[in-house]
């Protein structure tokens, strides 16, 4: 007797393939053969298939538990040949190019991440996380001035060393100095080019070993600091929700216990900001939405480094950054800079002496932040490199395409004009995010568009802003600075007027990037211009944001 028993199972996207189940068994003199077809993979369970077997074609009690233990063992053994022949033939797809690589690796990854999201559990909370959560708590506290005055404290250490540092190589660059200046005199008498060579490269090494001495004694003190200071954090808030201990009154740091600085380094930063001017403005097309404009003639870093005089100001600057460190009213700054990713000159040098100047105790320093950026840009310029060869050359591509792509190649590393990166700290004066902007020379001239690259990168620059929380943005007025000579009263006009009227449009496209929500935009202007062109701007801009003002009713009985 021979009895088959067909069971169907859904198919999907894998292609089904059938293998015939064969069990014997015999009753007596009879013999019987069992024929079952399955359709790979199968979808049903082996225990409830082989109970459906047993009830359908009504066979002895006998066999059950043999039938099912070779039923298993079948389907286990066919189920992995079935996914060997599919994945060998999956890989010769692949290699014989009837698959694109590219398209199955995005749809693995895009399957995985769904199906890790869905069965996955979630993560644990990261110690980065841990401590926001419990300096938000703290920052929100009475205990809030004891966070702030140990803050000084370190940084007040920090500074001492730094001192320390730029009076040893000043001896040494004048010591230096002497000895090249001796030399000199030699030359030609005694001396020749070449020794006057070996002494500068003596000096060189010499400036570089003390260099990398400080440098990592700051880098050492820095990774101290911000250990002691979240360990003392955590041990803070734990205290405070134990009302029974007294380790946060012995490590609590009194508002007396402020450290001075040596006063003597020159290192002082008055505030420097004597011309301001602030405007309140109404924008978007049926729903109105404030904003708040300034003008202000101050350096831009004047918003990042710690003022050491008039300690109280400080106090307050500092706890109005801190508190909103973590939340959604951050302080952005728009820094420019040049292709290159670093900070060994211009601008960039004088902004990571300012991070440097004080420990972060909750971000990655200024160095370790740009090393990942310049990863980051790396590795998308050799994706787009080797994308754009693979790609056949368009007949309609344009010579500044070429010219792009070509530059591109020349350097790898580099970033191109309206381009930017992001940094964030929090050991800043007034500033949790700073936008480094590529710009190049073409931004001196006075020729420049509103679709420069640089003005564009503005506006992706507000856009991010608009996602990010950020409502208060700093933007240099004249996308440069320091004021040079070919910098005249018109080009200072023409171009305060190119930036306002485009930041006005970009601040108009706010509403339908985030809803309307009211933000301060500050325009800086150098601290070398002068008073007349300051108030010339400060006229400019409310003709051009029309400026809210008060109407005065009067009516007549």
């Amino acid at each position: 007797m021979q009895k088959a028993l067909k069971m169907k199972a859904n198919q999907g996207k894998i292609c089904s393939k059938e293998r015939d189940f064969v069990y014997e068994f015999s009753t007596g003199n009879q013999h019987f053969v069992l024929t079952i077809p399955l359709t790979f993979p199968v979808q049903e369970n082996a225990s409830y298939l082989h109970g459906r077997v047993m009830l359908l074609h009504s066979l002895p009690c006998f066999v059950e538990d043999d039938l099912k233990e070779a039923l298993k063992k079948f389907i286990e053994e066919e189920t992995i040949n079935y996914y060997d022949r599919e994945a060998e033939a999956a890989l010769e797809a692949v290699k014989s190019g009837q698959v694109d690589l590219h398209q199955l690796a995005n749809a693995w990854a895009r399957t995985y991440t769904e199906a890790t999201l869905e069965h996955a559990r979630p993560e644990d909370p990261s110690w980065d996380e841990d401590f926001a959560d419990v300096y938000h708590d703290l920052i929100h506290s009475p205990a809030s001035e004891t966070l702030l005055n140990l803050e000084h404290n370190y940084f007040v250490s920090i500074s001492e060393l730094i001192s320390e540092r730029d009076v040893e190589l000043k001896k040494l660059r004048e010591r230096q100095g002497g000895e090249m200046d001796t030399v000199m005199q030699e030359l030609g008498k005694s001396l020749t080019d070449h020794d006057v060579n070996m002494l500068a490269a003596q000096h060189f090494e010499s400036q570089q070993v003390l260099e990398t001495k400080w440098n990592n004694e700051l880098i050492q003190t820095t990774a101290i600091q911000k250990q002691e200071y979240q360990e003392w954090v955590i041990k803070l808030h734990q205290d405070l929700k134990n009302p029974n201990s007294t380790i946060g009154d012995e490590l609590k740091v009194q508002p007396s216990q402020w450290r001075e600085s040596v006063e003597g380094n020159g290192r002082l930063f008055e505030d420097q900001r004597q011309l301001e001017e602030s405007f309140t403005i109404h924008l978007g097309a049926q729903l109105k939405t404030m904003h708040n404009l300034r003008l202000l003639r101050a350096d831009m870093l004047d918003f990042c480094k710690h003022k050491r005089s008039h300690r109280s100001g400080v106090k307050l600057h500092r706890l109005q950054t801190a508190l909103s460190l973590y939340s959604t009213s951050l302080c952005g700054l728009v820094l420019l800079v040049d292709n290159r990713i670093s900070s060994y000159s211009g601008i960039k040098r004088d902004f990571a002496t300012v991070c440097q100047e004080c420990t972060d105790f909750h971000f990655p320093g200024i160095q370790e932040q740009l090393e990942v950026v310049q990863q980051v840009v790396l590795y998308g310029r050799v994706q787009h490199s080797s994308k754009s060869k693979r790609l056949p050359d368009a007949a309609n591509r344009s010579s500044e395409g070429e010219e792009k792509s070509k530059n591109l190649e020349q350097n790898l590393s580099n970033i191109l004009p309206g381009e930017f990166y992001i940094t964030r700290h929090s050991n800043l004066s007034e500033i949790h995010v700073t936008f480094h902007l590529c710009v190049d020379d073409n931004v001196r001239s006075g020729n420049i568009t509103a679709r420069d690259p640089a003005i564009m990168g503005l506006r992706n620059i507000l856009k991010v802003c608009c996602t990010h929380d950020i409502t208060t943005v700093s933007i240099p007025l004249l996308l440069v600075h320091d004021m040079s000579e070919e910098m005249t009263i018109s080009w200072c006009l023409k171009r305060a007027e190119l930036v306002f009227k485009c930041v006005k449009g970009f601040m108009m496209e706010m509403a339908s990037w985030d809803g309307g929500i009211s933000r301060t935009v500050q325009f800086l202007v150098p601290q070398s211009i002068s008073e007349e062109m300051f108030y010339q701007l400060s006229n400019m801009l409310p003709q051009i944001f029309r400026v809210s003002s008060t109407l005065t009713l009067t009516s007549k009985h």
